[in-house]
Parts: structure tokens; C-alpha cells; sequence
């Protein structure tokens, strides 16, 4: 398949040439279309805020000219944007009529917006030389919104088009491939797979364009793993045919070419729904809910009691917990769970409870007395069991993680399908029993982590990747088995050995995509994803708590914005160079570069809150995010007074000195979150990025003088150690 599921699709000039389905219009008019919109609106929005005016004012002639300027713009625009929707009205009769008279209405529009938009039909002139009117606002502003009509109009049918050619290149593919099904030659499957290879490079193209141009992430997401399917299903579906042609006697390579063609038809089947925005057979996501979905679910019908008592019922709530813990079976029932992390999940389990049940008693008490003290009392049970929930996910989400990281680790060298290979050309039936229990083995074993990883994802595109992983490890170890019996019972074909080699290839593709989701799902958790995700390290402000105004109100000047953005790119360039300074480090599991790595992702994060991006939002954030920094900074200074015990005088004492520099920042950090300074938020913003500037940079004179001395440790070490080998060689 021409395409990754990530790109356009194959180009244009392939589309064309297999282009069959009686559609001469490609997805690039809507492309076009869409082009064209966007010069549309920003200029109707000119217009109708020059327009936006009280009668009695007097325009200058600029301001008429600019104005004029604008309506011939727009009645150019228009121009262009008819003629690609009269391209795609002749190419589809259905729809021409339709699409014809938007078009006029468009047009009609333009050209009224043009007309009443001309200065030199404007003869009003004052003594004074200015112009006091414009000849008809109201036509202008009337014209403006049928122009968007029109538009709205032909973009709607236009994306019927769009869909229609995406079904219309699926039942193609879908019909191409019942006959390669049935296909009982090779001199005819070559003939039938190059028309099929074809119609799935115009399938890829149609599908990239319209993954492209989706906006709902999930869709795209959604989008993205069903092509990816379809383009590694090609591939597959290519060798399992020639094998099972080779060999058509052979159950195995029958049972492994019916493995690919069902999953390709589900692949289809899943792009048609996602275009036609509709599900087969009624189905639903309802059904299964991640354990985060279900927590931030949880959390927010907490937080809302508190504005509304009456928001939700007891029973739901205590439902909508249970049902939370019922999927944390999927943890602790795990045999790959370590004990300590099952016990840990037990007890934060039990505690969430106690503080829900809590919560309640406070909250069934507060709808019958309404007073000062039970509405505090409320809002400290919502944020206890707000943080409990917070444990929680950590907890889950530290679990799966080193579940991942372990089992990639364990199966990257691919032992196993190295071993299934050299059985197949052996054939060696005994020893492939052998080997397919230990695949089978380690597919269980990364299918449960799939599952894991899903609790904990964070986003649905991210949860909507894991269940693409989990599927693939599914259903390609059982086609490698079947593969690899083909090859164990026809050890000289060297088709066998090719289907063989497609089907493992495709399996350490997906262990390589594992690494990456793993980083991804960590940048998530941490918050280094930008704007579009939750800052999932941090609690969800309650919207009546007096501290949690947003920090979007008292807007600073530009001279205190520039101030900020100056601290910021300081804090940002003192942030690269911890980062250089940890990267120096052997041990990356070292606390010493654990607390710094920390320190300097949590400092970046406040440099793009000067920028207007990031994960803090609120002054909760905020003060949650300098406490953090704050401990995070005492936890690095105590690692490091441990290290200093291994030195000798004269470098434990500099270290020391560097360690005490870093220790009264960080306390004074902590006075300052428990000052309350919201009526001047942004001296609050300025100091706090003062202080943590200042001690980023200790920090990083902290981390070069730990690894100096660490250096300086292991060589005195291993001289001693080179000394002593050498007294003992003379001995």
C-alpha cells in the first residue's frame, strides 16, 4: 500500500490512472474548497467589523477604500469558489441541482457585497470632504450571512461527494477481494492482486485526504490504526495468497490467508463507519471504559455537588466507584503485578472508598444545614477524595508502566521467532510445539499489557492505539503460528519461508511501536503534551474555592508581558542546560538525575505558561506546581547529602556548600505558596518565576558538581582497584 497512515495517501497521478469508479472529481476540490472557505471568512469578518458603526460617524476616504478593497476580495473568492463547486456539481448529477443553486446564491452574494461595498458609487459628500454613510449596512451585513449560507451549503454536498467516492473504493476492494478468495491460479491471481493494489492505493489516497482533514482526534485516531491495518494487511494478504496457491492442501497456510482477509474486511468496515460517522450493527464504546476515563468521570460529578447539591445521587457516585475498582481487578488480579504493587493498589483502593463514603455522609448533611462550616467541610472531602482517585491513577499507572518496560526489554531480541524460523526450515514439528507455546506465552503476556496500558493511557487516541496494539499481537501470533507450520511441514518453499518472515516483521514492527506509545503515554502523565491534554499530574481546580480563580482576568500590560517573556526564555535556556548536564549521566535511574529531570521538565512547564500554553491553567495549578518544584528540590538536595557521605573532606565540604545554597530556596518556595496573593496574580507569576530561575541554576551547578565528584569517585576506585591487582600479582 502506497501509503502510512499518518500521510495524504498516494499521489494524485495514481489515483487518476486507476480511477474507474466513475468519478472524475478527487478529493482535491474538496481540498480546494476548503482553501477558498478559509480566504472567505476572515474576510466577511473584515467587513462586518468595518461596518459595525454608528450611523452619525463620519468614515474617511481610507477607510471607505479599505473597505471596498475587502468587497472586491471577497466577490474574487467567491468567484473562485464557484467554479470548484460547478466542477463538482457536473461531475455529479445527483447532486448538480443542489450544488448549482448554492453556487448561485453564492455568487449573488459576492457580487452584492462588491456593489455595496464600491466607493465611486457613493456621491454623500460633507463640506468637509468626508463621506458620513455607507449606502446600505444592513444589505451588506444581509449579503455577508447568505454568502456563508451558500458556502456552508456547497462545503456540506461537496462532503457527500467525499464519502460517497470513499464507499463507493471500499466496495471495489471489498468485491476485488472475494475474488482473490476464490482464485485458483497464479497466472490469474497476479492479473486480480495488480487490480487490487490499484484500488487500494485510490482507497489510501481518498482515506489520507479525509484522515487529514478529520478535526475530532479520535476519529482520527480511529482513522489512522484501520489504514495502518489495510496497508500491513496488503503485504500479508500478498504471501498468505501465493502460500496457500503453493500449497493447497496445507490447513495451516488456508487457516493463516483467512486470518488476513477478516481482518482486512473489520479494517473496511471500520473506515466506513468512521466517514459515515455511524456504527454496524448498533454498536457502542459504552460498553468499556478505561480506568482513567472513568476516574476523571468520577471527579468531575464530584466537583459539580458542590455548586449543585442536588447535581447527582448517592447511589451513582458509589456505583460510578465500584465500577472503577472492579476494572482495577484487571491490576491486582494480573500475574504479572508485582506483590508490592498489588498491595500498594489494594490499600489506595480501600482508602478511595472510605473517603467517597465520607464525602457522602458530608454532602447528604450539607443539602439539609447549609452553612459556612459544612460548605468547607464539603470542599475538604471532595479534595481528599480527588487526591485519593489521583493516588490511585499514579499507582495503576507506575504499575503498567514497569510491566512495559520490563517485557519489552525481555522480548527485543526476538528470540523466539528467530527460533519458530530456523524450526520451519529444519522442519522440525516437535521443536515448533515447543517454540508456538512460548509465542503463545508471550502474546498473552503483551496482550495483558496492552490492556494495562489502556487503563492508564490518558487520552482516547492513546487508548484507542493500545487496543490497536492489542489486537495486532492477538492476531499476528496466532499468524505466525499458523505461518510458521507451513513452513515446518514445506521446509524447502521459499514462499512459506517469505509468508513466514512478512508475518514476524510485522510483529517486531509492533513491539518497536510499543517504545514509542510508551513515551507518549509518559508525556501525558507528566504533562508534556501541550494545551490540548489535561495537565494529569495536577488536581482539577473546584469551581467555587476562592483560590482557584483562573489567572486570565487581571491581564498584565505589555510591558509586564514582555518582562514575563524575558524571565521565561531564561528559565527555558536554563532548562536546556540541566538537560545537557543529565544527559552526561551513565544511570539514568540515578535519585540524584531522577529529582533533577523532574525539576527541570516541571521549570520547562512554566516557561510555556508564560507563552500562553502548557498545562497550567489556574492559580491551583500554579501553587500546586511550586509546592511540587519546592519538595521536588528538597528530595534532590537529600539524595545529594547521601552522596556527599562517600567523599572525603575536601569535596564532601564543596559539595555541601552547594547543597546548602539550593536548601533555603526551596523553603522560601514553600512560604510563598502559602501566601495568598490573587488581587496582583501576575507579581505573584513574577516572582515565582524569579525564584525558580534562580534555583534552576543552582541545580545545575548541583548536577555538574555530582557527576565531577562521581567521576572523580569511580576512577579513585578503580586505580585502587588496579593497585591492588598489582600488589597481588607480585605477592
Amino acid at each position: 500500500m502506497a501509503a502510512s497512515p499518518g500521510s495524504g495517501g498516494g499521489g494524485a497521478g495514481a489515483v487518476h490512472s486507476c480511477n474507474t469508479s466513475g468519478f472524475a472529481f478527487d478529493s482535491g476540490l474538496e481540498i480546494r474548497t476548503r482553501s477558498v472557505e478559509q480566504t472567505l471568512l476572515p474576510l466577511v469578518s473584515q467587513i462586518t467589523t468595518l461596518i459595525n458603526h454608528k450611523d452619525n460617524i463620519k468614515k474617511s476616504d481610507r477607510t471607505l477604500q479599505a473597505i471596498q478593497r475587502v468587497g472586491q476580495a471577497v466577490n474574487l473568492a467567491v468567484g473562485r469558489f464557484v467554479k470548484v463547486g460547478e466542477a463538482i456539481a457536473n461531475e455529479n448529477w445527483d447532486l448538480k441541482e443542489e450544488i448549482n443553486i448554492a453556487c448561485v446564491e453564492a455568487k449573488q452574494a459576492g457580487e452584492t457585497i462588491a456593489a455595496l461595498t464600491d466607493v465611486t458609487k457613493l456621491n454623500h459628500l460633507e463640506s468637509d470632504g468626508q463621506i458620513t454613510i455607507l449606502t446600505d449596512k444592513t444589505g451588506v451585513v444581509q449579503a455577508a450571512r447568505l454568502l456563508l449560507s451558500s458556502v456552508t451549503k456547497v462545503l456540506l454536498l461537496a462532503d457527500r461527494v467525499v464519502i460517497k467516492q470513499i464507499v463507493t473504493s471500499r466496495n471495489k476492494v471489498l468485491a476485488t477481494m472475494e475474488k482473490l478468495e476464490k482464485v485458483q491460479s497464479f497466472q490469474e491471481f497476479v492479473q486480480i492482486f495488480s487490480q487490487f493494489g490499484n484500488e487500494m492505493v485510490e482507497f489510501a489516497h481518498l482515506t489520507g485526504d479525509r484522515q487529514n482533514d478529520l478535526k475530532d482526534e479520535k476519529k482520527k485516531a480511529r482513522m489512522a490504526v484501520a489504514r495502518a491495518v489495510l496497508e500491513k494487511g496488503t503485504m500479508m494478504l500478498l504471501t498468505a495468497s501465493k502460500t496457500c496457491l503453493r500449497h493447497p492442501s496445507c490447513d495451516s497456510a488456508h487457516k493463516n490467508k483467512e486470518g488476513v482477509f477478516d481482518r482486512m474486511r473489520v479494517a473496511l468496515d471500520k473506515v466506513i463507519e468512521i466517514v459515515t460517522e455511524c456504527r454496524q450493527n448498533g454498536e457502542t464504546d459504552s460498553s468499556s471504559v478505561s480506568i482513567f476515563t472513568g476516574i476523571k468521570e468520577l471527579k468531575l460529578n464530584i466537583e459539580a455537588l458542590q455548586e449543585n447539591l442536588y447535581f447527582e445521587s448517592k447511589e451513582n457516585l458509589s456505583a460510578a466507584l465500584e465500577a472503577i475498582l472492579e476494572r482495577v481487578e484487571d491490576f491486582t488480579d494480573s500475574a504479572y503485578t508485582s506483590h508490592e504493587h498489588r498491595e500498594r493498589i489494594l490499600v489506595l483502593s480501600a482508602q478511595t472508598r472510605t473517603e467517597l463514603q465520607q464525602f457522602i455522609s458530608v454532602w447528604m448533611q450539607a443539602q439539609s444545614r447549609r452553612t459556612k462550616s459544612t460548605a468547607e467541610e464539603l470542599e475538604l472531602t471532595v479534595l481528599k477524595v480527588s487526591h485519593g482517585l489521583h493516588e490511585l491513577r499514579k499507582e495503576l499507572h507506575h504499575t503498567a508502566m514497569q510491566l512495559a518496560a520490563d517485557l519489552l526489554k525481555c522480548h527485543a531480541d526476538h528470540v523466539v521467532l528467530k527460533a519458530l524460523k530456523l524450526t520451519g526450515v529444519e522442519g522440525n514439528l516437535e521443536a515448533l510445539a515447543e517454540y508456538a507455546c512460548k509465542l503463545s506465552e508471550q502474546k498473552e503476556q503483551l496482550v495483558e499489557m496492552c490492556r494495562l496500558l489502556w487503563h492508564v493511557s490518558g487520552t482516547e487516541p492513546l487508548e484507542i492505539t493500545c487496543i490497536h496494539a492489542e489486537e495486532t499481537f492477538q492476531v499476528t501470533g496466532q499468524q505466525i503460528i499458523s505461518a510458521a507450520e507451513t513452513l515446518t511441514l514445506h521446509p524447502s518453499s521459499r514462499i512459506a519461508k517469505e509468508n513466514l518472515d512478512v508475518f514476524c516483521e510485522a510483529w517486531e514492527s509492533q513491539i518497536s511501536d510499543m517504545a514509542a506509545l510508551l513515551r507518549e503515554i509518559s508525556d501525558v502523565f507528566e504533562g508534556r503534551r501541550g494545551e490540548k491534554y489535561d495537565h494529569l499530574s495536577l488536581p482539577k481546580p473546584m469551581k467555587n474555592n476562592a483560590n482557584l480563580k483562573s489567572l486570565k482576568p487581571d491581564k498584565p500590560d505589555s510591558e509586564e508581558q514582555a518582562r514575563i517573556a524575558r524571565l521565561g526564555l531564561k528559565l527555558a535556556l536554563l532548562t536546556s542546560d540541566a538537560d545537557c548536564e543529565l544527559e552526561k549521566w551513565e544511570d539514568r535511574d540515578n535519585e540524584i538525575v531522577r529529582h533533577g529531570r523532574s525539576m527541570s521538565r516541571m521549570a520547562y512547564s512554566l516557561y510555556l505558561f508564560t507563552r500562553g500554553e502548557g498545562p497550567l491553567k489556574t492559580s491551583q495549578d500554579l501553587i500546586h506546581f511550586l509546592e511540587v518544584f519546592a519538595a521536588e528540590g528538597l528530595k534532590l538536595t537529600s539524595n545529594a547529602q547521601s552522596f556527599s557521605k562517600q567523599l572525603k573532606d575536601d569535596d564532601q565540604l564543596m559539595l555541601l556548600l552547594e547543597i546548602n545554597k539550593l536548601i533555603p530556596l526551596c523553603h522560601q518556595l514553600q512560604t510563598i505558596t502559602k501566601t495568598s496573593l490573587q488581587n496582583k496574580v501576575f507579581l505573584k507569576v513574577d516572582k515565582c518565576i524569579t525564584k525558580i530561575r534562580s534555583m534552576m541554576a543552582l541545580v545545575v551547578q548541583l548536577l555538574s558538581v555530582c557527576y565531577a565528584l562521581l567521576k572523580k569517585v569511580e576512577t579513585t576506585r578503580w586505580v585502587s582497584a588496579a593497585n591492588k591487582d598489582t600488589t597481588d600479582g607480585k605477592t
